[in-house]
């Protein structure tokens, strides 16, 4: 799994993040509240579907299949496709997400290859 964070040069001052390697692990993209713009998901490795689950939860407080996500993002199988938020998604407290093969809050099992997610956020 390989995280890369970097703002970018933009009126509204956003930050862009890039998880390599989304898995069933909580991964924290920001630490504290947030507004969420954009989500690109790379799905183009895998044969069925995966989603992207996405919580306003602080990363060592999610419990990936047990805590509900606040947003789900599907990713067709062998797909890649961006989600555009323009009034933005308000976190009050993180932006935690994780990337399973089952919809909805329950599931523990990601995806076989890897999937990338890009998300824009200030």
């Amino acid at each position: 799994m390989a995280t890369s964070t970097f703002g970018i040069p933009a009126a509204f001052g956003a930050t862009q993040t890039t998880e390599t390697d989304a898995a069933a692990v909580a991964i924290a993209v920001k630490a504290s509240s947030g507004t969420l713009y954009t989500v690109e998901i790379d799905n183009t490795a895998n044969s069925i579907n995966s989603f992207v689950k996405i919580y306003d939860i602080a990363s060592g407080g999610t419990t990936v299949g047990t805590n509900s996500p606040d947003v789900v993002l599907k990713a067709p199988a062998s797909t890649k496709l961006t989600y555009h938020f323009s009034q933005g998604i308000a976190f009050g407290t993180a932006i935690t997400l994780a990337c399973l093969n089952t919809a909805g809050t329950a599931g523990t099992n990601g995806p076989a290859s890897d999937v990338a997610v890009k998300l824009v956020y200030d």
